[in-house]
């Protein structure tokens, strides 16, 4: 069965693996480890240690900053374009955010020591190119953790649900979500009741089709005209640096 599963996936599904050299993803390989993400695994707590890194495939990762009375928010997801777990190359080793798996699927686990080998490998004064790769992700990251704070500041929830449902999309295979309008709620930091409302208007417009925690995306460009301009900024900005890093 594991061998089965494991025909099925492969490190290229992932966008920052497969936009280094393959001799680099060949050495990596070497050190990858298919995992299952079930929904809600936790992949490390708040200011605690770092083993490794992840990089989803199928799944989607969310990052959470836990308030002191146990209330909590996502600043950012995670899916097939990054990686779980940037303290581990940028130093610090812990981070005070949470990282749940959003949405069920695969990753790639690759222990800590595995990943500084190589974000430390470099010729002469050039960055290696998995350091200039995980630099650049890592500023598209902090694009996307600050643009959402500006976005639930600044947003209706009905633009913010229309972001975050084009992120999630970005993310997956399908127009098919598998998602509570509670978890959403907690995701964005806002009452259930605003995330009900929103998607009821979603739903009357005929953009969406929600039931029973499954919602189906019916027209994107709908959703694409009401989301706020955050979405694109977000969407830009990974793709200029990404890119960039293929073009070189």
């Amino acid at each position: 069965m594991i061998a089965i599963i494991a025909a099925q996936h492969n490190p290229n599904q992932n966008h920052l693996l497969a936009a280094l050299p393959p001799e680099i993803v060949a050495r990596l390989c070497e050190h990858l480890e298919l995992i299952s993400m079930p929904l809600g695994d936790v992949l490390y707590e708040s200011s605690g240690p770092l083993q490794h890194v992840y990089f989803p495939t199928t799944a989607i990762v969310s990052l959470h900053y836990v308030m002191e009375n146990g209330a909590s928010t996502e600043i950012a997801g995670v899916g097939n374009e990054g990686v779980v777990g940037i303290a581990v190359f940028m130093g610090g080793n812990t981070t005070p955010s949470l990282a749940t798996v959003q949405t069920a699927g695969y990753a790639y686990r690759l222990k800590k020591r595995w990943m500084l080998e190589e974000f430390n490998r470099a010729g002469g004064r050039r960055l290696g190119a998995v350091q200039n790769l995980l630099l650049r992700y890592t500023q598209a990251l902090m694009t996307q953790i600050s643009q959402t704070a500006v976005c639930n500041r600044h947003h209706s929830i009905e633009q913010q649900l229309c972001r975050w449902l084009l992120l999630t999309l970005d993310r997956l295979p399908s127009n098919e979500l598998t998602m509570t309008q509670e978890l959403i709620a907690s995701m964005l930091g806002v009452r259930r009741e605003g995330i009900t409302e929103a998607a009821g208007n979603l739903q009357r417009a005929s953009l969406i089709s929600y039931r029973r925690g499954h919602i189906t995306v019916l027209e994107r460009s709908g959703l694409e005209s009401r989301t706020c301009e955050c979405y694109h900024v977000v969407k830009k900005e990974f793709h200029r640096l990404l890119c960039a890093v293929g073009n070189r």
